[in-house]
């Protein structure tokens, strides 16, 4: 008996816990201060009239059209209309980019200097006058240690330009030995 008795001691000190002792004052105070309380709310600015744009497309260049577009690029352009001869037959060389073009020697013949390209394994003669590489490009000159060519490419904006671009000559293995 006394043990439960013992048992029953923290359960009955838990309900005394949940009496109304004190909420009353706290509802109480609750109210006073709710009574005394003034909200502050700053009125809001007006907002800003609206005032739409008409646009004319009759009167006015239209933005967004393509056409105007590209006809007042082509005003604009500073190349002077450089384009590169697209109706011509193409060379043997201009199949291949120049990065896997190799210069690996010069001949003489006739008084003309040649320059020896290599791609992959087989050697090519080349001369001034000829194209080769894929972007346009006309040999111009063939020195002992270079051959210079001249691009044609297009920039960012889409001009054409020319770029210059120089395949030296490549020292074999056999001659650093």
């Amino acid at each position: 008996m006394m043990r439960r008795a013992y048992l029953l001691l923290p359960l009955l000190l838990a309900l005394a816990g949940c009496g109304d002792s004190n909420v009353q004052e706290v509802r109480n105070w609750m109210k006073e201060v709710d009574a005394q309380t003034q909200p502050t709310v700053q009125p809001l600015s007006e907002p800003k009239k609206f005032v739409p744009f008409a646009y004319a497309p009759v009167e006015q260049t239209d933005p967004f059209n393509p056409n105007k577009l590209l006809t007042e690029l082509a005003k604009a352009r500073p190349g002077g209309g450089l384009q590169p001869d697209t109706n011509r037959r193409k060379e043997f060389l201009e199949g291949f980019p120049l990065d896997a073009m190799k210069m690996v020697g010069t001949m003489e013949k006739d008084r003309q200097m040649y320059g020896l390209l290599q791609i992959d394994r087989t050697v090519y003669q080349v001369r001034p006058g000829q194209h080769a590489g894929q972007n346009f490009g006309l040999i111009t000159s063939v020195s002992e240690d270079a051959i210079a060519v001249k691009e044609i490419v297009q920039d960012a904006a889409g001009d054409w330009v020319e770029r210059m671009s120089k395949l030296e000559l490549q020292e074999s293995k056999e001659n650093t030995k």
